[in-house]
């Protein structure tokens, strides 16, 4: 489930929630048709008393759902600026490696950095994000050597120390960014939300037709604007495309210092 979701557009999700919605609310209006050549019983009035709790679970479903994504949203956010931040202070580090390994090593942070803007363009799961992530590692992996290499030529001097704990922690910031990449609502949340509004809805349109008072129109409008709040906490849960993406300022203002 998660694979379709990832590989859905906003604008799909948009769509199919209003649809849903709509036909949930068909579905009952036309139940509540057959049942008018009987006098309302007691059953009918208990399905249209469940419109209004029905609702009010769909409410607070979506505040749920909202919240969970705001977290993983801001996680995502942060990340970005810790990796820029880890990023700049082992450059600076590199800064007071002695040569060789000075000049090795400064325009492979510009190099890094700039890799890391381009992870966020994407999909996780596409090539061209893949290949920026191989790129990194090799990139990492080579700045280890280096500051290996500098702290075995000499062993005493202060800086190459510095240099390899900031580096250290440019390479766990590294996975920590991907985690919060890749972590994401699950898939089941958002069937279990779509599978709420859809029966909620049809007890209203239950309701409404029994009373003789549904008006098609107001209905569109209510799933319009639930479809609205869906798609926007969909985007913000997948923050690689669509209207709501993760500011990567940071990452661009270090790749403009460092030139």
């Amino acid at each position: 489930m998660d694979r379709l979701l990832d590989s859905t557009n906003d604008w799909a999700v948009y769509l199919a929630t209003i649809l849903l919605i709509i036909g949930g609310e068909e579905i009952g209006a036309a139940f509540a048709r057959r049942g008018r050549q009987r006098p309302p019983g007691d059953a009918d009035r208990l399905l249209s008393s469940l419109a209004t709790p029905s609702i009010g679970l769909l409410a607070l479903m979506i505040g749920f759902t909202f919240a969970m994504a705001l977290s993983r949203f801001d996680a995502r956010r942060a990340a970005v600026l810790n990796e820029a931040n880890a990023i700049g202070t082992a450059a600076l580090r590199g800064q007071m490696l002695p040569e060789p390994y000075r000049s090795i090593v400064a325009p492979l942070f510009r190099q890094y950095a700039a890799i890391r803007i381009a992870d966020e363009t994407s999909d996780l799961k596409s090539p061209t994000t893949r290949d920026a992530i191989q790129r990194s590692l090799v990139i990492q992996n080579t700045l280890w050597r280096t500051g290996m290499d500098a702290a075995a030529a000499n062993p005493r001097i202060v800086p190459g120390g510095l240099f390899l704990q900031a580096l250290n922690t440019m390479i766990d910031v590294h996975e920590e960014r991907l985690t919060a990449a890749r972590s994401h609502v699950p898939s089941v949340v958002f069937f279990t939300l779509e599978g709420i509004a859809i029966v909620a809805f049809a007890f209203e349109g239950y309701g409404l037709q029994l009373a003789s008072v549904r008006s098609r129109v107001a209905m569109w409008i209510m799933a319009a604007m639930i479809g609205s709040v869906i798609m926007l906490v969909f985007d913000l849960d997948r923050p690689q495309s669509g209207f709501i993406t993760v500011d990567q300022r940071p990452l661009l203002d270090l790749v403009d210092e460092t030139r």
